[in-house]
């Protein structure tokens, strides 16, 4: 069982109060000078394209973030005396036709609805390519985006999934706060000062979706690969003024936001949807225990 590969290091359960505490806390120190700066999240990341590049600016919005996987990495394998794998899977080595598999699904769903969207409503988009510019967007989001989607999903649904589930000695309550933690992170995007709180349907629901399968698959690799697809064909296809991710992408959406119905499809069709593709092509089985069920010691 996954939460249980925690018992193959060194626990110490205090250990793994240390990433989270500073991590979190930097999430509510961002939040905060955000809330309270005279100027709009907007502004401040347009005044920084402006000055910068949105490349530029890229990059210095991931890098942070990249670093912290290897910092997570490091902890896990110095601190815990505990391997990657074990942190990663259940399996005896990493999957990464799973991966790959999560990877191409959601990329082509996600970049069909953007097409079919661009299709029936083009007025709501414009042309935003420019070759030289996107090429070097692409070397930068193929490089640094996958480390930064894995950073969340090692520390989320791996790192605090696992030393939860141990502390608690059930699976329930490490879902739940992980996945209401991970859409917490996501407070202070321009898309919640500009949507108002209600996007957080979506940010939270994410955390469930990648949550449930982490648990069910009894390991990280699907929801690695769903993450960097959702993140990197995102940055790679449409770009607009109030998203996280302003880049020279192929497209901008140029309508304005309205909080909708396209909040929820997502969270209450497409992805119980992929875990029902998920479910059949892996086989999963005893929901309730995988979700729900107890923790039970093992020798490391």
């Amino acid at each position: 069982m996954y939460i249980e590969q925690g018992y193959k290091g060194n626990i110490g359960l205090w250990k793994y109060w240390v990433l989270p505490v500073c991590f979190i806390g930097f999430i509510i120190f961002n939040y905060i000078s955000t809330v309270n700066s005279p100027v709009s999240v907007e502004a401040m990341l347009q005044s920084m394209i402006d000055k910068l590049g949105s490349n530029i600016v890229l990059i210095i919005l991931l890098a942070p973030l990249a670093v912290g996987l290897f910092v997570v990495w490091g902890w896990v394998k110095l601190v815990h005396e505990q391997s990657i794998t074990s942190l990663t899977t259940s399996r005896r080595k990493v999957d990464w036709k799973r991966i790959f598999f999560a990877f191409i699904l959601w990329g082509s769903i996600s970049s069909g609805m953007i097409g079919v969207d661009y299709f029936l409503n083009p007025e709501n988009y414009q042309l935003n390519f420019n070759l030289v510019p996107f090429l070097i967007l692409s070397l930068i989001s193929i490089v640094l985006i996958p480390l930064q989607t894995s950073f969340e999903e090692y520390m989320f649904r791996g790192y605090m999934m696992q030393g939860i589930g141990l502390m608690v000695k059930n699976r329930w309550v490490p879902l739940f706060v992980t996945s209401i933690l991970f859409g917490l992170m996501h407070l202070g995007n321009p898309e919640v000062e500009k949507l108002g709180f209600g996007i957080m349907v979506y940010y939270i629901g994410t955390g469930f979706f990648l949550g449930i399968i982490t648990l069910m698959d009894e390991g990280l690799e699907l929801a690695l690969g769903f993450h960097a697809a959702n993140n990197l064909f995102t940055a790679l296809l449409v770009t607009a003024d109030w998203t996280a991710f302003q880049t020279n992408s192929v497209l901008k959406d140029v309508s304005e936001p309205v909080l909708g119905f396209d909040v929820l499809f997502p969270v209450f069709i497409i992805f119980p949807i992929l875990i029902f593709i998920f479910s059949k092509k892996y086989h999963w089985s005893d929901w309730r225990a995988k979700l729900f069920g107890e923790i039970t010691a093992v020798e490391p």
